[in-house]
């Protein structure tokens, strides 16, 4: 029987949160808290000292969101009149490199709603506005306070926050529809529905859905993302989708065969291949051959009886390894997998192995940080590993022995 997620139901406060974990978070937590609003008043995040603007990744959101105010919206999508539009809001040129716009049309929605607003404004809205609904995911998830600090103290929330990328918003949904599913299917495929805003990490989603028969989530889900299409067609014509498919194959030929946000960016095995000297070809072999044994796995755990945190953390970590296409600011949604490891531990016990690697792969991204090492897709690995270790002999029909492994709620 699946695990429940009512939200009146009381988890029982047997095991307290471990120290070290606690700490670590919470620092994490008081580093972000101070240097933010610091930074943001002596000039070293999104406004320099000299009144120009700092390049960064929501630049382009502002500009796409401009354009589509214009009446422009198929510009979007146009890498040199982005450019010229982020230059000119900046004040100032940055050496190579695009922040291109290569979002499906729907996304233009919010990006015109934001592009309204004075760049700053918009800026620092958008980060504090699509943190609520991860903050909330996670308290959710978790089952204790300990969410919240867990959430803000998880380390990229410096990245996406720096840059002001949208991981907030894609770990919120991601993890509002593995929250919702057991109990609210219809209102899982509406979040699952407006995870199509990047589509490549809804590809693991539909068979995962079919494999465990969970068809009202299924065609909730592809009623919402047909409706987006639909009211974006309305909004910013046929020229918008036209221009996302367009331009679609010039945004892989410069990101995934070229490297022009450089491979140390990317945390994928796919990248990290790349970034070690390998070829193309034996980048795509490894990611291939990777991403195929984690459908496999994952169909088999999710048809086998192991309790649904387990399934619902190894589907947000499988997100993560299956996509070659992933900066560190997409890794927040390992926050969602790490926040049902959690919810379990708190109810069973942290075993002795288990704190020391989570903080491992809570510290992890912080080498990124600090040395750019492209550090991420270890922190993966390790809580990918973490859940099948806690899963026990998931590939069976018959739960495990008591205390051999945990067994379906």
């Amino acid at each position: 029987m699946a695990e429940s997620f009512s939200a009146s139901r009381t988890e029982p406060q047997s095991n307290a949160v471990p120290g070290g974990l606690f700490v670590l978070c919470f620092v994490v937590l008081c580093i972000n808290a101070t240097f933010f609003p610091t930074s943001l008043f002596s000039g070293s995040w999104i406004w320099q000292k000299d009144g120009l603007g700092i390049p960064t990744d929501f630049v382009n959101v502002w500009a796409a969101g401009k354009l589509a105010l214009q009446g422009h919206p198929a510009l979007a999508w146009d890498w040199d009149i982005q450019r010229k539009i982020e230059i000119d809001l900046l004040g100032q040129d940055w050496p190579g490199g695009y922040f291109a716009w290569h979002y499906p049309p729907p996304f233009l929605f919010v990006a015109a709603f934001l592009a309204q607003f004075p760049y700053t404004v918009a800026f620092v809205g958008w980060v504090c506005a699509s943190f609520v609904p991860y903050l909330v995911v996670m308290r959710a998830i978790v089952g204790r306070a300990f969410g919240f600090v867990l959430a803000a103290g998880f380390p990229i929330v410096f990245s996406n926050a720096l840059v002001g990328q949208n991981g907030f918003l894609t770990a919120a949904l991601i993890g509002g529809t593995l929250y919702l599913l057991p109990v609210r299917p219809v209102l899982a495929g509406i979040c699952l529905g407006f995870l199509t805003y990047k589509p490549q990490y809804g590809f693991l989603f539909p068979i995962v859905l079919i494999a465990s028969a969970r068809w009202t989530t299924f065609v909730s889900a592809g009623v919402t993302a047909v409706a987006l299409a639909v009211v974006s067609y309305v909004a910013f014509g046929l020229e918008s989708w036209q221009a996302f498919f367009h331009w679609l194959p010039h945004f892989s030929q410069a990101f995934l065969v070229e490297g022009k946000a450089t491979w140390w960016k990317l945390q994928s095995l796919y990248s990290l291949v790349r970034y070690l000297g390998g070829g193309e070809q034996l980048g795509w072999a490894c990611q291939w051959v990777l991403t195929l044994t984690v459908v496999v796995v994952l169909v088999l755990l999710w048809r086998s009886p192991v309790r649904y945190s387990l399934k619902a953390a190894a589907l947000a970590v499988a997100t993560l390894l299956t996509t070659p296409y992933l900066f560190m600011y997409d890794i927040m949604v390992l926050a969602i997998a790490v926040a049902f490891l959690v919810r379990i531990s708190l109810k069973e016990g942290f075993g002795r192995y288990e704190v020391p690697l989570l903080a491992i792969a809570l510290v992890t991204p912080v080498v990124f940080i600090l040395s750019g090492i492209p550090a991420g897709f270890a922190a993966n690995l390790i809580v990918a590993s973490l859940t099948l270790r806690r899963a026990g002999c998931w590939w069976r029909r018959e739960p495990a022995a008591p205390g051999a492994a945990i067994a379906a709620a």
